[in-house]
Formats: structure tokens, sequence, C-alpha cells
């Protein structure tokens, strides 16, 4: 049985709108912060399926995704990137 894709709309700073698949999005408890991981089927020179990850802000009536700038919070992802990697 094949799963369910989860599609989310974004909308891009010049004001377009795309759909992205949904990977998976999960919240670091003690920071309370809130991360999707999407992909636009994109593939890579070598066939890897590209992802983005981002940050969830909850500000106004419509959720943004904000960029990743800290060493430490991008360690953290990757520490559960490659936890799910390991549940396929």
């Amino acid at each position: 049985m094949e799963e369910e894709k989860k599609v989310m709309s974004i909308v891009n700073e010049d004001g377009s709108v795309e759909e992205v698949e949904v990977i998976i999005a999960f919240e670091f408890k003690d920071t309370k912060k809130e991360y999707v991981v999407y992909t636009k089927n994109e593939k890579d020179e070598n066939g890897n399926v590209t992802v983005y990850v981002s940050n969830i802000e909850h500000t106004g009536d419509t959720p943004k995704l904000v960029g990743i700038d800290s060493d430490s919070e991008w360690s953290r992802i990757k520490d559960v990137l490659r936890e799910l990697s390991k549940e396929d």
C-alpha cells in the first residue's frame, strides 16, 4: 500500500506559489522550534533527491519558513535526518 503524500504550498519571495512534498515535520521540545523537511522532487547530478529544511515561524496568520543559520541547530537537524534514514 502506497503512503499518501503530504503536500504543502509555499510562497516564494517573488510571490509565486509552489507545491512541495513534506517528508517530515518535527519539533525540538527544549527549544519549541518547529522544522519541516520537504522536497520539490528535484535530483542532483548524482541522481539523489534534493531535500530542504526550514524552521517554521508562527508569526501572524500564516506560518513562515525561515532559513537555519545556527551550526548547533544544523547539527541537531542532521542527527534527526540520520535517525530517519536508518528507519527505511
